[in-house]
């Protein structure tokens, strides 16, 4: 994952926890726009969430954000 990708899940977790809390759920098409514009960032976040890390659908937020904040 790029560096790019990396800071705008970390931004948009941390926006999520702080307007509703610690339990916010997130999923990978959190971080994208509604139409495929970037479809090879999508894939490579989306094989990250589902091949590497076999994440469900929804996941905490705290949890992402400290997953990309290790990477």
């Amino acid at each position: 994952m790029n560096e790019k990708i990396k800071k705008k899940i970390l931004l948009i977790c941390a926006d999520k926890i702080k307007q509703k809390g610690e339990g916010v759920q997130v999923s990978f098409y959190a971080f994208f726009a509604n139409k495929n514009d970037d479809p090879m960032t999508l894939m490579t976040v989306a094989r990250w969430w589902i091949e590497e890390h076999q994440l469900n659908h929804f996941e905490k937020a705290t949890k992402i954000y400290a997953m990309v904040k290790a990477l």
